[in-house]
């Protein structure tokens, strides 16, 4: 991936792409350990596989959207994506959907990491999503589940308004509403939940087109209810019993219950994508820059 901005960067001796300017990052709050976790989950949960596919098939109906040169070459980045489980999924299942596709994070543990998840030919760059170095670099940019943890959202927008070409798209994945709010909302350090109205706001303010907002995880809802009755005292945790408390319950489930319940997730699509659910534990946002 060559372009103006890499001269920002330098590479290390994990082939990440480091900016000159250094990135501030809490590593200490990554357990590397997590990330086998992290990276089982994401192949096997039924969340995760639900939201990949449902996201998958709105990247697809928009790419239709480019010309026929375009399309043929459209590069794609994951923002905030981590060890870079989405890019994975996104390989493994329409392999030639983008020509070329980046990772990119604060932290440096996860994207070295990365290098055995996403192969060697997708590019990794440390970054702050509040001071990206590009400018009309990128056709897509994905931002899934990163929105919520960060107090300034409309200042990343506007940072990733920059970075898209006229006519790029921007996919954007957050938990909704706050009648959802859980203890893990906040052993997840998350600032908020989103709405409908919000992406609105967003949109407006980063001056970008709103194209499109989903609920997902509608069917699902009410057992997530039901699993997050139950308060555990996070106050009175100590940061190694938050550590342990989120790997014991952020893991994948039986395989028979993880199968149904992968099964009642997948009934989500193509279906909530055409036909609106009035909710979900999650939102889907595809944000446009206009073309010039």
């Amino acid at each position: 991936m060559n372009s103006s901005a890499d001269t920002c960067f330098r590479r290390s001796t994990n082939d990440v792409l480091v900016p000159t300017v250094s990135v501030l990052h809490r590593e200490e709050e990554y357990d590397p350990a997590g990330f086998d976790v992290l990276r089982d989950m994401q192949q096997r949960h039924f969340w995760y596989n639900g939201r990949h596919r449902f996201l998958l098939h709105a990247v697809q109906s928009a790419v239709r959207s480019f010309s026929g040169d375009r399309r043929d070459s459209l590069n794609a980045l994951d923002l905030g994506g981590g060890c870079g489980g989405w890019l994975a999924y996104l390989l493994g299942h329409d392999p030639h959907l983008f020509s070329q596709v980046a990772l990119a994070d604060s932290s440096l543990r996860a994207l070295e990491y990365a290098s055995g998840v996403v192969g060697p030919n997708v590019e990794r760059y440390q970054i702050d999503v509040c001071r990206l170095p590009w400018t009309a670099q990128w056709d897509v940019v994905f931002l899934l589940d990163v929105l919520e943890h960060i107090p300034q959202d409309v200042d990343v927008l506007m940072q990733i308004q920059k970075a898209l070409r006229p006519g790029g798209y921007l996919f954007v994945t957050t938990p909704a509403f706050n009648a959802f709010w859980s203890y893990n909302d906040d052993l997840a350090h998350h600032v908020r939940r989103y709405v409908r109205r919000d992406f609105a706001r967003l949109a407006a303010a980063a001056r970008l087109q709103l194209i499109k907002t989903r609920y997902f995880m509608f069917f699902l809802s009410p057992l997530l209810v039901m699993t997050r009755l139950k308060r555990p005292n996070i106050a009175g945790m100590t940061s190694e019993q938050i550590q342990a408390h989120q790997l014991k319950t952020h893991r994948v489930p039986l395989r028979p219950i993880n199968s149904a319940l992968s099964f009642i997730f997948g009934l989500e699509t193509p279906l909530g994508y055409w036909l609106p659910f009035p909710w979900g534990t999650s939102i889907l946002g595809v944000f446009r820059k206009a073309c010039d």
